[in-house]
């Protein structure tokens, strides 16, 4: 049987929700365009009618959160907004057009719902860009890219969005998400330690088939 959750995990899995129920709540109000204590007591009861009835994985927030990195996201992001937009207006009219596009298979390094929901939300806004699936299990994107024609494409469209991954992950991910990206460990890998006491890498499919 499973133990019952104490008091303070409870309330610890209460802290790490309110964000997305105030998000809710705030949603709530727009939608009617009223801010009144009737709209936001109904916001509140329709926000745990819909987080309750529902149901869906919860989403595990990091506690953490760095206002210096969250600017340099945004500074980063309107920039290649910028970029990206004048260079997909030039290959739409350039005399040669769009020979080639591709999917390609971007594995993250976070295991963070939010953080991958979000990488996916900004890559997918920079025109030229567009997340066509999400492998939630492996944490890998699959993105549709514009005039992507050789190798040297694919890898800056993976470039692109680790580098998503990177500033978000700095803004607001966790301390493993931040070991995972500084190490250069995907998803699908966990720290372990050998006989000899020696930490290495295996891959959680590798270690299942050995079990």
């Amino acid at each position: 049987m499973t133990p019952r959750p104490s008091a303070h995990e409870v309330g610890r899995s209460l802290l790490r929700q309110l964000p997305l129920l105030v998000g809710l709540v705030v949603l709530w109000m727009f939608l009617w365009n009223q801010l009144t204590v009737l709209s936001a007591v109904t916001g509140v009861l329709v926000a745990l009618l819909v987080t309750r009835v529902f149901f869906l994985p919860p989403v595990e927030l990091s506690g953490r959160f760095n206002l210096g990195w969250a600017l340099v996201f945004v500074v980063r992001f309107l920039a290649d907004l910028v970029v990206a937009s004048v260079e997909v207006a030039w290959k739409a009219v350039r005399p040669r057009g769009v020979t080639s596009n591709a999917i390609v298979a971007v594995q993250l390094h976070t295991r963070s719902d939010f953080v991958m929901t979000l990488v996916a939300e900004a890559a997918s806004l920079v025109p030229g860009s567009l997340v066509v699936e999400a492998d939630r299990e492996r944490s890998i994107l699959y993105m549709h890219a514009l005039a992507v024609e050789d190798a040297d494409g694919v890898e800056q469209v993976r470039a692109s969005v680790l580098g998503f991954e990177k500033r978000i992950a700095r803004a607001l991910g966790s301390a493993d998400d931040l070991r995972r990206i500084a190490e250069g460990t995907p998803a699908t890998e966990d720290p372990a330690t050998d006989p000899t006491g020696n930490d290495r890498l295996v891959n959680e499919k590798d270690r299942g088939a050995a079990s």
